[in-house]
């Protein structure tokens, strides 16, 4: 048996596609095997799969474009991998990414199923300033939060405390991915945290402490589409929420932060303002910022003008990037 399936799913990609296969197959681990799902690409995808005169890369090929949690469950079905890992298509692995977390499992009982690890963002000039800017004024942690382990880890995913950013850190045993049913291929969004909830269900996930995935920060849906995810993942897990939220997690205040963002962003500021009173204030809700924040468990609102000032920075950053891209 192969030790480890790196899936990576893509939808025209072509040029920054060949970033993520090599840094697959430059791994300092040679048992592995790339299957590369081409979700329906237009662009030339094709041509790239067919320049890797590799054995270790196989690709799979949709005939339309069905999204990346069906791409993901498609590449679960031809895994033959003891584990599954997975890296978005615009994303790059350090070379001992999959070594070290094979490690950190080496000694650890049949509990634990699966490992994340740490990641940092291609960001750069005003953007990247900004965003640092608001890291720092949001770093108010009141204790470090629990990184792995089992029960105790739901929470902080709920909370917004820890990202295991499933789509490239997480590295978890095959059998648990196909036994959870992969991805949630209904979600617009949080499908990473909600895949690694129901993980946590089979088993303990393991953290190396180290940003082993550089990751380009891509686009957002529309604040309605998150709003709706949102609403259907607290849901999903309500039981969970009203227990966490008892022992002191802001879960659904953060949601109200990611959704407050996402209005400001669009200029509908009456929704967001609207969402804003009843959000707490968390770097780790924001894309691009965990990796430079504190960390806490647990945090309490900060001051109205201070929230503010914080969503205007990040904000800015949003019509930034709308203004380079136009």
């Amino acid at each position: 048996m192969t030790r480890v399936s790196v899936i990576i799913p893509t939808y025209n990609r072509a040029t920054k596609l060949p970033n993520a296969i090599d840094s697959a197959l430059d791994q300092t681990i040679d048992d592995l095997e790339v299957i590369v799902v081409d979700d329906g690409s237009t662009d030339g995808t094709e041509s790239v799969l067919a320049g890797y005169d590799d054995q270790r890369v196989r690709p799979v090929v949709h005939a339309t474009n069905q999204g990346a949690n069906v791409a993901r469950n498609t590449g679960i079905d031809h895994a033959r991998g003891e584990y599954v890992a997975f890296l978005d298509s615009d994303d790059r692995w350090h070379p001992q990414k999959l070594e070290r977390q094979l490690a950190s499992l080496e000694d650890r009982s049949s509990d634990w199923v699966g490992v994340y690890c740490d990641k940092t963002y291609d960001l750069s000039g005003t953007n990247g300033w900004l965003r640092g800017v608001a890291a720092s004024v949001l770093a108010r942690a009141d204790d470090v939060p629990t990184r792995d382990g089992g029960e105790e880890l739901i929470g902080e995913i709920l909370a917004g405390n820890v990202h295991p950013s499933a789509g490239s850190t997480l590295l978890v045993e095959t059998d648990v991915a196909k036994k959870v049913n992969g991805f949630d291929e209904t979600l617009d969004r949080f499908q990473d945290p909600e895949f690694c909830l129901r993980v946590l269900k089979q088993g303990k996930l393991a953290y190396v402490d180290d940003p082993l995935v550089r990751c380009e920060e891509t686009g957002h849906p529309p604040a309605d589409v998150i709003a709706n995810a949102s609403k259907e993942y607290l849901a999903t897990y309500e039981d969970e929420v009203e227990r966490f939220e008892d022992e002191g997690y802001e879960i659904r205040s953060t949601h109200a932060l990611i959704l407050a963002k996402r209005y400001f962003a669009e200029g509908r500021f009456l929704r967001g303002a609207l969402h804003l009173r009843n959000a707490a204030v968390s770097p780790r809700t924001y894309p691009g910022v965990c990796w430079v924040a504190g960390v806490g468990v647990r945090r309490r609102p900060l001051p109205v003008v201070v929230t503010v000032a914080v969503l205007l920075l990040l904000v800015a950053t949003s019509f930034g990037r709308r203004a380079l891209s136009s």
